[in-house]
Formats: C-alpha cells, structure tokens, sequence
C-alpha cells in the first residue's frame, strides 16, 4: 500500500510529492495528460517562487522582469496610474515550463509521477483509499492507499467523489497570447471586467500575454475581444479554465486532503494560486503522518495560519474593483507611485516600509 495518492502534477501536486517523498514517504502521482498542458493559468508570479526550483531553473524559466503595473479604470487609452518599485518586483516565467521542472523534482525525490492516468473516482475506507484509475492504454486499475491528496485543480474529482464543500466561486477566466516580442517591465491591468479585470502582460521575447476573468454569467469572451481590439493584438493560442475564489470551511476528509485551486486557495483579488499552493503543500508535507489520520487537523488549521489572513486581506481589495469609476480614480490617483507592497502578500500593504512611503508623498502622483 502506498502511504500518499497524489491527483494531479500542477505546482501544488508536484510540491507535496517531493517533500513527501524526501521524507521517505511512497508516493505515487497522477497527472490525467501531459505535465503543464494545457496551460490554463499566467505565468506572472512574485520572487518567492524561485524559493521552489533549482537555481539553475531561474535563466531557462524567467522571459521577463516586471517593476510594477499600470491600473486603468477604462481600456487601453484611458488615464493609467502607475504602482511600482525601483527593482524587480515579479516575474514572468515559462509557465508550462514551471510545472514540468516541479514534476522533475519531484522525480528526483523519489516520487512515482506517471502521465497520462485519468482518476475516476476515490473511494475512502475506514483505513484507506481506494482511487480508480484509467492507465493511457484504457485499462482501469485500482491503487490503495494510506491517504490521498486532490491537488487536481478548480473541478476537483477528489472533492467531488468525497463531497467536500466547493469552493465560494468559480470565476471563468481566458488568455491568449501575441507573439511579438515586448520587454517592457510593466504590467496593465484593466478593471473593466463585471468585479474582476483584464490584463495585459509583457513577456519579453516570448511575446504578450492577454487575460481576462469574470463570472461565468458574463460573456467572457467578447469582454476579451474587445480588450485584444483595443490593443490592436492578433492572438493565438487561446487558452480558457476556471478560477475558484474563497476556500470552504473544510477541505479534508478522514483520509483525504485537497491542496491548492482544488481547496480555493487562491489569491482573491487576483486569481493566481501558484505560490499560496505550494505554501500550503509544504504546510500539508510537514503536518500530515499517512498512518494518523488525526494530523490532517494540523493541516487544516495550519495553512489558513499562513495564508488565511491574506486571503481575507485579498477579499476586501477585490471589492475595490466593484466600487463606483469615481471612486476607484480617487483612490488610484491617491495611491499610486512608488510602493513597498508584496504582490502575494496584501497584509504589506501596513508595512512600514510601505507606509512611509504613502505618507511621504507631500501631493498625489499625476
């Protein structure tokens, strides 16, 4: 019996393998196609994810370095209030290059990682689980284990098969990409989307990356439409998937835990997930003994103790973006310039470092 089933070999998957099997836990992975494809996520991600991979991953993935961004109440014309910092304060990575460097890691560790094996429902036992499992020739196996861990995205079929609660939203977010190469080091944000925004991300030689998420109700696609004819961008490569936004009062079961989108735990304010995954998958990889079952406690209360606040934090600047156009000028202009804010990190926002800064400015920046 393996002691960890892993659904899924996204960053948050492919983390909690490693550190798993580093611990000398048997761990086996699966990934329902190819690793990193279909891409359905940016690849604009803050410095601490290079705290995940080999330094000698940083050159092969980066394609660019980005300063700070340019918010707009209206499209591509419209007055932009710029919030930045005199460094680098992101990245542009390959982001389908991220996630098979994270399976490579976790190869490496020890854990078994097989492509192409589609999880057809989990069944938990009171000493197990039992996960079914379609193999890439069509055959249908069953694999047991001490405990499983959904790290299978937004549509969860961990969570669904063992009814844990969904996620508080679903957003339906679309990208696509210009290939004319851009190295500009900021990035445009739109708040033109019904309580979210579109984006606009400079991606070096790799190109431009276009993005847009919103309720599923909206015409999503039309709203991305209009943004890539106002920028005059010919795009391919579209890409579309959806976004959970507020994580559910539980996401474990006896013998079973969720981990990254599959448990909602995502930036609320924008969408991305990667690095507060993987934050919760090293909380999970520490806490988690597959022969106690009582140690998932200590997972659940653990990572809302490291990401919770922000999370909370991020719900409240997300409802920035609902806020009458007048207001959200006032508040643009008031504060933009030079910040000392981690994007990943909301609760910066009150540092001192940020703060001083705010309250320098002897007028608003123009």
């Amino acid at each position: 019996m393996r002691d960890f089933v892993v659904v899924g070999a996204g960053p948050p998957g492919s983390r909690f393998a490693r550190r798993a099997a580093e611990a000398g836990r048997d761990v086996v992975v699966f990934e329902k196609g190819t690793v990193g494809e279909p891409l359905a996520c940016s690849g604009h991600v803050s410095d601490d994810v290079w705290g995940y991979v080999p330094d000698a991953a940083r050159d092969r993935l980066r394609q660019n370095r980005v300063y700070g961004a340019r918010f707009h109440v209206g499209g591509p014309g419209s007055t932009a209030y710029p919030f930045y910092k005199d460094r680098p304060v992101s990245n542009v990575i390959d982001r389908v290059g991220l996630d098979r460097t994270l399976a490579d890691c976790a190869r490496e560790a020890g854990a078994d990682v097989r492509e192409g094996h589609t999880v057809l429902d989990v069944d938990e036992r009171p000493d197990r689980v039992a996960v079914e499992v379609r193999t890439p020739d069509g055959d249908v196996e069953t694999v047991e284990a001490r405990m499983v861990a959904g790290c299978d995205g937004p549509t969860s079929r961990v969570r669904r098969s063992l009814d844990l609660p969904e996620p508080d939203e679903l957003l339906h977010g679309v990208l696509a990409f210009d290939d004319a190469p851009d190295d500009g080091d900021l990035v445009d944000v739109h708040l033109t989307a019904p309580t979210f925004f579109a984006w606009r991300i400079p991606r070096g030689d790799a190109g431009v990356e276009y993005g847009l998420a919103a309720p599923p109700s909206d015409d999503v696609t039309a709203m991305f439409d209009r943004l890539t004819d106002a920028y005059g961008a010919t795009t391919e490569r579209f890409c579309s998937g959806a976004i959970p936004v507020g994580p559910p009062d539980r996401v474990t079961t006896d013998r079973a835990f969720l981990i990254g989108d599959a448990a909602a735990q995502t930036k609320p304010f924008t969408g991305g997930g990667i690095l507060y995954g993987m934050t919760a998958a090293d909380v999970a990889a520490d806490a988690i003994d597959p022969g106690d079952p009582a140690t998932l406690a200590d997972y659940e209360s653990g990572w809302r103790d490291e990401i919770g606040r922000e999370i909370l934090l991020g719900k409240g600047i997300r409802r920035c973006y609902s806020l009458p156009e007048p207001v959200q000028r006032l508040g643009l202009r008031a504060l933009s310039g030079e910040i000392g804010v981690h994007m990943d990190r909301p609760s910066s926002f009150f540092s001192a470092t940020h703060l001083r800064r705010l309250f320098s400015r002897s007028d608003p920046p123009e």
